[in-house]
């Protein structure tokens, strides 16, 4: 019995990822989906967009005017609590954003702003929507 116990606690593990839909550390898919219109570029002039939409903490759409263009970035690692804050900040002294720089997810405490843990970007990729 004592062997059969063990033998479950051992497998449980290994049972539950298999049940996992993306491999730990996979970003999941984003929504909406997107169709990749382009090549993916480093830099992003920060007057190339007007808006950011969080999709998870994954997946950030930068969109440029009037959502005529958007460059989808997904991060190399889960960026946490970046959907529940739903806003970041970042420090640049360029005049744009670019592969490895550091974003913060930004939370309010008590009426106060307060930035979370740092978070790498990764490439910029042109792409258009394929729902809202």
């Amino acid at each position: 019995m004592k062997r059969s116990v063990a033998l479950s606690i051992a497998v449980l593990p290994l049972a539950l990822a298999a049940c996992a839909k993306t491999a730990p550390g996979e970003a999941p898919p984003a929504s909406p989906a997107a169709e990749v219109i382009g090549k993916a570029v480093s830099c992003l002039p920060l007057t190339s967009y007007s808006t950011t939409r969080i999709r998870d903490d994954w997946t950030i759409d930068f969109i440029g005017g009037a959502g005529s263009k958007v460059w989808r970035v997904t991060l190399p690692q889960r960026c946490a609590g970046l959907k529940s804050a739903d806003s970041f900040s970042f420090e640049t002294s360029l005049t744009q954003l670019c592969r490895n720089d550091i974003i913060y997810p930004i939370r309010q405490y008590g009426g106060q702003y307060q930035r979370q843990g740092a978070c790498g970007l990764s490439d910029f990729v042109p792409v258009k929507l394929l729902d809202k």
